[in-house]
């Protein structure tokens, strides 16, 4: 993970609390306390546990390491243009060899005559090895120099800066400055050329399109007339050309999504001496069939595993219903990184068991109850080449961690022949113990394995993760124990509590904002009136429009704003405040102020445009889309009719939009931050089966709010006429036989019985 997600508590260091910044005057490491003053002298004492678990506290950007950056998004590796990347890695090859003797940086994966005996770690220093190095490159002509690491010249000291910058920042530390450097702007634009550029922009807003020479002609009018007695140089025809584009755009189509998803090969043997150090992902689709939350219709559904390949720790797992994506994958490796909280079922005997590390110490940082289930920040991720893993969004996953990645060689069983051990062991440990069991193929099966499927999807993933904490991880290894005590009981808990004794153990929990870091990124060229617009939607808000709103990123994506979308809960994007780093949600302008609509995803979106674009409309704002998305979720048909009206392929439709949903918000940060509405669709019906119908009847709600607004728009209000006879039967299954007694409370009959009508029949 990269160094800038974590809180600098040192003297001297700034952080902010509740938009009040406060310089660290002293720590008392041992009480667990930490003294903070203020500008105006106000002191105030607080404790480790407060800062880490408070989302209102961040790093000031005027004290910390990256005040550099203010105003600008800190940079990413997609940000390096691909011609530069080669001389960052010879960069990073040098460091490492200086380091530790290798150019890979791994001594398990030598290169042909490594260590060299002027860079070997145990007959020379970290000194004597930088002042080899800066004579090996010395030898070479500044020419040579400056086409392998982009300098003509390398020195100790330049090895050394290298070196701060690696460790702060990783590979991207290795990056030259002037490759990412923040523009410089335009300084023969003056106050009162600005705002001339501006009175002429909003003069072409009401008039037919104009050429650039005829703008160039009405700048130089407003200057000349509106700044009479002033001497101003206007700037020339292709200056102004430049700056309208960069301020407005260039008025045709957006720049398409780029990114590149170069990968390096695994080659040799890697020998894995402590937990962390590879990581293993694979997915597989569960041999148990099991019963969705919302129809109860038997499905399959896809498991994907986090496996540390030292200890055989499941470190973390999910369930998804038909296929996993990039967002779920990426959600793992976030869970292997964060504290698996205690469940209201699990006892004493499943709490943080670890020694030379106590749960209290651990529970405080977190601020639950932590379960024994190892969590760490992964070095190696090494996976199979599914296109969920092979992508470019869990590429940059992989980089903002700062972990590296390693892709299993094809036709290389052995890569990952470890995790797919492990599903066997799961599958005859477990699966086959369980009912609705598919077996290993289709000549296995019995009879009938979905009508034996009795586990809710919900039951389905309590019940492994008990298993895996209760079972898995105190389970004897046999085979699999260590090189050191081949003959020994070894379990993944006693390897892993024997790695304390040898090289201790780094509680890093990661901050809360990395669930935004994860998310998928798009760049954005320029903010327009109406907002931004991400995979066919416009977002909006008041923070966007703020007066001098530029972008100051360098590098590949220049002056471009990047925004954070989350594909399973398409209502919001997020976006990072260049000046205070803080992640606000930008809400979709469809979205009525009144209330909110259900949540729905990438597939929900897709579909509405294709509605759209092959009925021929033309909406002139996403807040027409609003009623055919509103009818697309179901807010038409009578609940109890759908069932028997839907076909298997849209049950499945729909309950797995309801589970992405609840995903969503369970791995959204939480507390959630003021003004933010609330996202979570239905997570308060506490029985599977009102799911749809609390659906149902969000959306129904958020439709009539939208058709009134536009009544209302329209022109004035008309007293309300009385509900035509009858009207309250006609919205119901007519089939169904009423109840003599309505259940007071139930939100389904508070949605079809309502009106004088409906008083009259109670």
């Amino acid at each position: 993970m990269n160094a800038s997600a974590a809180l600098d508590l040192s003297p001297g260091a700034g952080i902010v609390l509740n938009d009040v910044e406060w310089l660290v005057e002293r720590q008392e490491p041992h009480l667990g306390r930490v003294h903070l003053v203020r500008a105006d002298g106000d002191r105030q004492r607080v404790s480790f546990r407060f800062l880490v678990n408070d989302p209102n506290c961040r790093p000031s950007s005027r004290t910390a390491a990256e005040g550099a950056d203010r105003g600008r998004q800190p940079a990413t590796w997609s940000d390096v243009k691909p011609e530069k990347r080669p001389l960052m890695e010879q960069r990073f090859a040098h460091l490492m060899e200086v380091k530790c003797g290798f150019r890979s940086g791994d001594p398990f994966r030598p290169e042909p005559g490594e260590p060299r005996p002027e860079y070997d770690p145990d007959r020379t220093t970290l000194t004597e090895r930088r002042a080899a190095k800066a004579a090996e490159l010395s030898t070479l002509r500044p020419e040579e120099t400056r086409l392998l690491l982009g300098v003509a010249h390398v020195g100790v000291r330049t090895l050394e800066r290298w070196e701060r910058r690696r460790r702060k920042y990783g590979v991207i530390g290795c990056a030259d400055h002037r490759w990412l450097r923040a523009s410089g702007g335009h300084p023969s634009i003056c106050e009162e050329v600005r705002e001339a550029i501006f009175a002429v922009r909003q003069e072409t807003l009401h008039r037919s399109r104009v050429s650039a020479r005829t703008r160039e002609i009405m700048i130089q009018r407003y200057v000349r007339e509106t700044f009479k007695d002033a001497e101003i140089e206007v700037p020339s025809y292709h200056t102004l050309l430049r700056v309208w584009k960069e301020w407005f755009g260039p008025g045709g189509a957006r720049p398409r999504y780029q990114r590149s998803a170069e990968l390096p090969t695994k080659n040799g043997h890697v020998l894995v001496t402590r937990p962390g150090q590879v990581v293993a992902l694979d997915t597989t689709i569960l041999p148990v069939m099991v019963r969705e939350n919302v129809f109860g219709d038997p499905v399959t559904v896809h498991l994907t595993l986090a496996l540390d390949v030292y200890t055989h720790s499941i470190c973390a797992f999910r369930l998804t219903l038909v296929s996993d994506s990039s967002v779920d994958v990426a959600m793992v490796l976030r869970d292997v990184m964060l504290p698996l909280p205690m469940r209201a079922e699990w006892g004493e005997d499943m709490e943080w068991p670890y020694p030379g590390l106590p749960a209290a110490v651990v529970s405080e940082f977190a601020g639950h109850k932590v379960a024994a289930l190892p969590f760490f920040t992964p070095e190696t991720i090494t996976s199979d080449h599914g296109s969920v893993y092979r992508n470019h969004h869990l590429v940059d996953v992989q980089e903002a961690m700062g972990c590296r990645i390693l892709p299993a060689r094809v036709l290389r069983p052995q890569d990952k022949s470890t995790v797919e051990r492990v599903f066997g062991s799961i599958r005859s440990l477990l699966f086959e113990k369980l009912p609705g069991y598919t077996g290993i193929d289709v000549a296995d099966r019995g009879a009938d394995p979905e009508g034996d499927a009795v586990l809710t999807f919900t039951e389905m993933e309590h019940f492994i993760a008990t298993w895996v904490v209760k079972t898995w991880q105190n389970r004897r290894l046999a085979e699999f124990a260590p090189s050191w005590d081949p003959g020994g009981d070894h379990s993944p808990n006693t390897l892993f509590a024997a790695s304390f004794a040898q090289e201790g153990f780094d509680l890093d929990i990661p901050s809360p904002e990395t669930y935004y870091r994860f998310l998928p990124e798009h760049h954005v060229k320029r903010i327009y009136r109406r907002g931004v617009k991400v995979k066919g939607l416009w977002y909006d808000a008041e923070l966007l429009h703020r007066p001098g709103r530029q972008s100051a990123r360098g590098g590949r994506y220049k002056q471009q704003w990047v925004i954070h979308r989350e594909p399973r809960d398409r209502r919001v994007v997020y976006f990072q405040d260049p000046d205070t780093h803080k992640w606000h949600a930008l809400r979709w302008t469809g979205l009525p102020p009144e209330g909110e609509i259900p949540a729905f995803g990438d597939t929900r979106v897709e579909e509405l445009l294709n509605r759209v674009r092959e009925a021929g409309l033309k909406p002139r704002s996403d807040t027409e889309l609003v009623p055919i998305l509103l009818e697309m979720l179901g807010a038409v048909d009578p609940v109890e009719s759908w069932p028997s009206q839907m076909t298997k392929s849209q049950r499945m439709q729909q309950a797995r939009e309801i589970a992405q949903a609840q995903a969503a918000a369970a791995d959204r940060p939480q507390p959630q931050e003021r003004g933010e509405p609330p996202l979570l669709a239905a997570a308060g019906v506490p029985e599977a089966e009102l799911l749809l119908r609390e659906r149902a009847r969000q959306a129904t709600r958020s439709l009539d709010t939208h058709r009134r607004r536009r009544r209302e728009a329209a022109g004035p209000l008309r007293p309300s006429q009385p509900a035509s006879l009858g009207s309250s039967r006609r919205g119901r299954n007519l089939f169904v036989i009423a109840d003599d007694d309505d259940t007071p409370g139930d939100p389904y009959t508070e949605l079809q019985g309502s009106g004088p009508q409906a008083a009259e029949e109670k």
